[in-house]
């Protein structure tokens, strides 16, 4: 190759490469190893991991450990779906279009929305495609209620620096609501429900003041809250964006998930991804193709609205399987489940001497957060040490709250068991 390129060392080859930014040393590089002694080494980092199927898990934050039924991942991982790719030629992929049709129906009918996509890559950059659809028409600013997971805000500051905007975070209340001034350069207001502290938010009571300011509502929503919660185009949100985790998907060590993102029809054109859309075909009979599909910056590049062009196909098959499984009544008794445990795992920890709810007056679905005479990492280890995996340190409370996360597979005799250990760990 050098040969080729008419150079005669590849000390030649990188002379442009100023000296200050070359690695002066040999690199620090082990001598090779067998097959056999690799697959032992990253079988030992492996081990390192926590796992959930040998920790009772009480973990949340963003992804939590539902029960995820045999038949999700029996039929998901079918070579059918496993191996699709991109369904260009629909006639040759009625199946997988099919699927996602039916997968944007159903976030429609959970969100009481009118036009959703085919996923996104992720909860995170789907907020950030919601900030990028409310934006325009002479208004710049991003309201963020300071109950919304720091690391969703981390996200869209990111995004911001290259899109000309910074998220302005509005101050909350007893861990929620809050007063954001509605001027007339904001674009959008963005509230989680349930927010990062788990507790509901007075929605309806934002989102007003919102649109009274001509801005636009964004909820960051739990779909398995929509059994029992109002969803979020009834309490008047513009767009509605979730992590999908929980909707039939392991927890991954952390991905890959997909995103939700829907919107009412106004928006559909500025819907980053692909619309899967229902038609006829030259027989009458019923077809599937991409009604939309982004591939704009392909043409118009930096003024296209997004550079997002596919989606999480398998892992969106796998939410359709799961809602298909669950209905319309094993969501509601879902939701039902994962409320009452919560609320009675709050009793039985707050039952501990120096254990208090952080806001104790809000109402929460099935994430609460506590405070303890110990810092929340401490407490978070030494737990993990007596087999639970204890939730998720914040910030507050000078790092002594902890957010408890109580799914519909924690049983009582978990939670008891869970309560006695905290207990010692405080002792």
């Amino acid at each position: 190759m050098l040969e080729t390129l008419g150079f005669s060392s590849l000390d030649e080859l990188f002379v442009d490469i100023p000296a200050d930014v070359r690695l002066d040393r040999s690199l620090d590089i082990p001598a090779g190893v067998s097959e056999m002694e690799l697959v032992a080494e990253m079988r030992q980092l492996a081990s390192r991991n926590l796992n959930v199927d040998q920790l009772v898990c009480f973990a949340g934050g963003g992804a939590y450990d539902h029960y995820i039924p045999s038949v999700v991942w029996a039929l998901a991982g079918r070579s059918e779906f496993y191996t699709s790719y991109t369904p260009y030629q629909p006639e040759l992929s009625q199946g997988v279009l099919q699927t996602l049709f039916e997968f944007q129906s159903m976030i429609c009918e959970l969100t009481a929305l009118e036009v959703s996509n085919a996923s996104l890559y992720d909860g995170a950059t789907a907020l950030v495609e919601a900030v990028n659809m409310a934006r325009g028409h002479g208004r710049n600013r991003v309201l963020v209620s300071a109950a919304v997971d720091p690391r969703l805000v981390d996200t869209l500051r990111t995004y911001g620096r290259g899109a000309g905007y910074e998220p302005e975070v509005f101050p909350i209340s007893a861990g929620r609501g809050g007063e954001p001034g509605i001027e007339p350069d904001v674009a959008a207001v963005v509230v989680q429900h349930p927010n990062v502290y788990g507790i509901l938010e007075p929605v309806r009571d934002l989102f007003g003041r919102a649109h009274d300011g001509g801005a636009r509502a964004i909820q960051v929503f739990d779909p398995l809250s929509l059994g029992v919660l109002a969803p979020p185009g009834e309490l008047g949100a513009d767009i509605a964006v979730a992590e999908g985790q929980p909707l039939g998907n392991h927890l991954n060590y952390g991905g890959p998930y997909l995103g939700l993102i829907a919107a009412r029809m106004d928006d559909v054109r500025r819907m980053p991804g692909r619309i899967v859309g229902e038609t006829l075909d030259v027989d009458g009979k019923t077809g599937y193709v991409l009604t939309l599909q982004a591939r704009e910056q392909h043409i118009r590049r930096e003024k296209a609205n997004s550079n997002i062009c596919t989606n999480q196909t398998l892992m969106a098959v796998a939410a359709t399987i799961y809602l298909g499984w669950l209905g319309p009544a094993g969501l509601a008794e879902l939701g039902r489940q994962c409320a009452s445990k919560a609320a009675y795992a709050a009793e039985r920890l707050t039952d501990i001497d120096g254990v208090d709810l952080l806001h104790p007056d809000a109402s929460f679905f099935k994430e609460f957060t506590i405070t303890s005479p110990r810092g929340a990492t401490d407490v978070r280890d030494a737990l993990v040490e007596r087999g639970f995996l204890a939730g998720v340190p914040l910030a507050d409370a000078d790092g002594h709250a902890l957010a408890v996360a109580v799914t519909e597979k924690r049983s009582r005799d978990e939670i008891d068991r869970f309560a006695q250990a905290f207990a010692e760990v405080l002792a």
